[in-house]
């Protein structure tokens, strides 16, 4: 049922004939069954091994390849060769496409795992209503029409539409599938909005998503693939793998070689066609196979057989570099892409930010006696770790916080009023929550405040182990107030799944329940009563402007005493939250207490009056602190960042203006949008507005892939960074897919880089490996395409000049593969320039060869293969230990059985002057190199930087 969020609540039930109060029937499940399908991610076939390995010659130099191993295993044998003789050749050339094979074959099997990954985030269990009896099944039984109740700590089993509150509200955390920072709100009425996103569907719980807060009931709509998640997998099935820069460069110069070869080849053949009748090969058969031979000889010196080895190695080489800068390739090639980045699509949350919610203001009353002095507070630290300091607002750190009155309050109020769990993973090495992430922040808050008594407390917290520490202070508030217990666990609750959560809270001291005035939509607030040595008190928090009007005294911070709240100390505390909620973006929530009749041990609404303001606390998902430098690096580098998330335009646009992705910008029309105004532009304003777009809000997985590909029909190159579910087929589209290393393991199986240190700006330094890579891949690419337009030459030549051949296949292979295959790698050892960064990313269509660079190439090959003709000449005409016969007579071996000489004809059939051909030529091929460490600078000047 698409539509179900649009639908009423009787209309969805009706829809699937289903009585909420007593579920499904077994008859009808078996129909919804057959319907709808399991609840289930339909696997997808692996594709097969051999289809792997067929798709590595899928290629037209090696297509050229194995046709020469094939003609001259063919020629072989029609000239009677046998033995080892005959396969030689053929071997090593099958031998090399083979190992080059086999790096391919490793790198795409270890591609595809994100669709299985997806199963991770199915949950295994659900607590379903079926015959009017509630019982705990396999989620995979699951069908539409299934009525399901969920609690905090529940996955949701698949997509449900609400139907009924068993708490006052509901609350769950979809950053997996959306990206939004906090948790959202669930309601049971029908969402009106048009072209609704997930944002938008606040009645419909998403499969894979995790409640933080109450209870409800709901009924199935969705399973299997007709889900979020089954969206997600869809999207990335239909995503098919982008190829590289650098592969469709080296395509396509490989398709510009290949016609090269072939006219040479048939120039060669048709230069000679005179010669075919020459005595020396027998016949006109032998003679034209004998300058096949040649052409095939041709073919094999012009191809660069080393090129994919020495490409794979400096492309790995470069992944180690980059794994010591937390750069973790997982596709080869992505290496290279880095370097021609135009635009970087950043995730927002968990990328940019901490998707840690941490306070970070604090506003109190100081004193009253010179007027209403509000004091205001900062707090570092933007993790969950207990790790940071209180300073006041001349920035000067306070030593011991707790030693005033209203941040001691306040950490009271943060540890007694709160359902929320902290704890430390040792096995991940970082603090984890259970439960909302603003009640966390305050439970992290009083752990930074500390505790009151004496002086040496903030050094002998941190001699605590991390287990200890997660909620040391927060146990010590516990311990001094006894709770009244409210909702001990029921029957239901262990019969159901919510034992896991039940225990941990019990071990950490949260279910001495006070009786609780839970949150809701129409109080926005929530109060807790505790009792410690024969005095009541009720502690809350909540809106402040809630909060503020229940409130008429406040607490002073200088003494602690409690004073009248006036009007002009109302208008004060209004302006500073206006400040933070408005200017800072900051979520706010304001902290009171009362003291109540002693033995009450129950609260209701009209209790929540005459409170005494304790202060006000905002709270934000902090930007990582290293990203505003990083983001200045990109667009020194001609790099463009666009940031992409679920969470509300306003929010973004404060986050952005942190980090400097709006570069000063003070107005961001035409530079911020949100999803729908994106979708509403007419076709040529989308594209203007793609050229200057920094920030894209309220999103789904699909408009982030629809992004990428906008993007790259612009001749983007585009990076995609992100750590959650829903942004996994957007890292599999784009050009290279960066995953953080904490992110979620389908964003991690779909991307082709993964950052160890969740640091954004890791990706600069990868970008700047990225593009000394590429530089050094061209400079060796280059001389390797010189080398062999010099063997090129020489055959050519010694075919036209009538001479024996200079050098064999075996020969030109041996040269291909060592001569310069390792003097090629050393030259992707080459440092980086100094002003890598300072230059713009390179244009996509930038030939690995121009055509002047092949002139110039042409050239250096003419006289490589000149040189290499002079030495075999040189060895028949003037070396000592050669016949030193006339030049005239070496031109016409072809007749030398048919004329008399002084000298045997076996002489041309010696392999010394080949030998010093090849001497020759990897002595030259040996400055070549030396001449390909730069494009345009000298050697000297190369070696001097």
């Amino acid at each position: 049922m698409e539509d179900a969020f649009a639908r009423s609540v009787s209309e969805v039930l009706e829809f699937f004939a289903v009585d909420p109060s007593k579920g499904l029937t077994d008859s009808q499940v078996a129909e919804h069954a057959r319907l709808y399908g399991r609840n289930v991610l339909p696997q997808e076939q692996s594709t097969p091994f051999w289809r792997l390995v067929l798709k590595q010659f899928d290629d037209l130099l090696v297509k050229i390849l194995i046709a020469s191993a094939a003609v001259s295993f063919l020629l072989a044998l029609m000239n009677g060769e046998t033995g080892l003789s005959a396969f030689v050749e053929p071997s090593v050339i099958l031998m090399i496409l083979a190992a080059n094979a086999a790096v391919g074959v490793i790198t795409e099997t270890n591609a595809e795992k994100a669709l299985e990954e997806l199963r991770a985030y199915q949950a295994d269990v659900a607590t379903v209503l079926r015959n009017g009896c509630f019982s705990i099944l396999p989620a995979t039984d699951l069908v539409p029409g299934d009525i399901v109740e969920v609690c905090v700590g529940c996955k949701i089993p698949a997509d449900m539409r609400m139907i009924k509150m068993l708490s006052d509200h509901l609350r769950v955390d979809q950053a997996i599938l959306t990206g939004e920072s906090c948790s959202v709100e669930k309601e049971l009425d029908s969402t009106i909005a048009t072209n609704a996103v997930y944002q938008d569907k606040t009645n419909i719980l998403f499969s894979g998503t995790v409640v933080v807060a109450g209870r409800a009931k709901a009924v199935v709509v969705g399973v299997g693939s007709n889900t979020a998640m089954g969206s997600i997998r869809d999207s990335m099935l239909r995503t098919e793998d982008e190829v590289t820069p650098l592969k469709k460069k080296l395509d396509e110069f490989g398709t510009f070689l290949a016609k090269v070869i072939a006219g040479i080849c048939v120039l060669v053949w048709i230069v000679n066609i005179g010669h075919f009748r020459d005595p020396a090969h027998g016949g006109l058969l032998r003679g034209a196979i004998h300058y096949f031979k040649i052409a095939v000889a041709l073919a094999v010196a012009a191809i660069p057989e080393g090129l994919p080895a020495v490409v794979t190695t400096c492309l790995a080489l470069g992944t180690k570099r980059m794994a010591r800068l937390n750069a973790i390739v997982r596709s080869l090639p992505s290496v290279e892409t880095l370097g021609c980045t135009t635009v970087i699509c950043s995730d927002k949350t968990g990328t940019l930010t901490t998707n840690m919610m941490s306070v970070s203001k604090i506003c109190v009353l100081q004193s009253v006696n010179h007027g209403p002095i509000a004091a205001q507070y900062s707090v570092s630290g933007t993790t969950y770790a207990p790790e940071g300091f209180i300073f006041d607002s001349n920035g000067i750190q306070l030593e011991i916080p707790a030693q005033y009155h209203c941040l001691l309050h306040i950490a009271m109020c943060s540890a007694l009023c709160n359902e929320s769990v902290i704890q430390y993973n040792p096995e991940k090495r970082n603090y984890e929550k259970i439960g909302e992430s603003t009640e966390v922040a305050l439970r992290v808050l009083a752990e930074k405040i500390g505790l009151p008594g004496f002086d040496s407390m903030p050094s002998a917290l941190n001699m605590l182990s991390k287990h200890e520490r997660a909620s040391y202070c927060n146990r010590y508030w516990e311990n001094q107030f006894k709770k009244w217990t409210r909702d001990w666990p029921t029957e239901n609750d262990y019969m159901f799944h919510r034992i896991p959560i039940l225990l941990s809270q019990l071990m950490f001291g949260q279910l001495y329940m006070i009786s609780v005035l839970e949150f809701s939509r129409d109080r926005k607030m929530m109060s807790a009563l505790c009792s410690r040595k024969q005095m009541d008190i009720m502690l809350t928090k909540g809106a402040p402007e809630s909060i503020l009007s229940r409130c008429t005294t406040i607490l002073c911070n200088d003494d602690g005493s409690t004073v009248p709240l006036t009007a002009a100390i109302r208008a004060e505390l209004e302006s500073r939250f206006h400040s933070f909620a408005g200017k800072e973006t900051l979520r706010c929530l304001a902290l009171a207490w009362k003291k109540m009749p002693t033995g009450q041990q129950a609260l209701s609404f009209h209790d929540e009056k005459e409170l005494t303001f304790i202060g006000l606390v905002g709270m934000l998902d902090p930007p990582r602190e290293e990203v505003r430098n990083a983001i200045a690096s990109c667009m020194t580098a001609g790099i463009r960042v666009i940031v992409v998330t679920g969470d509300n335009k306003t929010t973004a646009e404060s986050v952005c203006q942190k980090i400097g992705a709006f570069n000063h910008l003070e107005d961001f029309a035409g530079h911020s949008y949100t999803a729908s105004e994106f979708e509403q532009l007419p076709a040529l304003q989308k594209t203007m507005a793609l050229q200057r777009m920094s920030l894209f809000t309220r999103v789904e997985p699909s408009h982030k892939r629809i992004l990428v590909e906008a993007l790259q029909h612009q001749n983007e190159v585009v990076a995609m960074t992100g750590d959650g579910v829903n942004d996994a087929p957007a890292l599999k589209k784009a050009d290279i897919g960066i995953a953080m290393g904490s992110g979620t393991a389908v964003a991690k199986s779909a991307s082709d880089m993964v950052l160890a240190d969740d640091n954004f700006a890791t990706i600069i330094a990868a970008v700047a490996e990225g593009r000394a890579i590429y530089n050094n891949t061209k400079q060796f690419i280059r001389y390797m395409i010189s080398s062999n337009i010099g063997e090129v030459v020489c055959i050519f030549f010694a075919a036209v000049l009538g001479i024996p051949d200079t050098l064999m296949p075996v020969q030109l292979l041996w040269v291909n593969l060592v001569t310069d295959g390792l003097p090629a790698t050393a030259i992707g050892f080459n440092k980086q320039d100094s002003d890598v960064m300072k230059a713009k990313p390179r244009k996509v269509n930038e030939a690995v060869v121009s055509g002047w660079l092949f002139f110039r190439y042409l050239v250096i090959g003419a006289y490589v293969g000149l040189a290499t003709i002079a030495g075999f000449i040189w060895w028949f005409v003037y070396s000592d230990s050669g016949p030193k016969i006339p030049y005239s007579e070496l031109m016409n071996f072809d007749s030398c059985s048919t004329r008399e000489t002084a000298y045997p004809c076996s002489i041309f059939g010696d392999r010394h002057p080949s030998t010093v051909s090849m001497t020759v030529l990897v002595v030259v091929e040996m400055f070549n190199a030396l001449n390909n460490l730069s494009e345009n600078q000298s050697l000297l000047l190369k070696c001097c930087l």
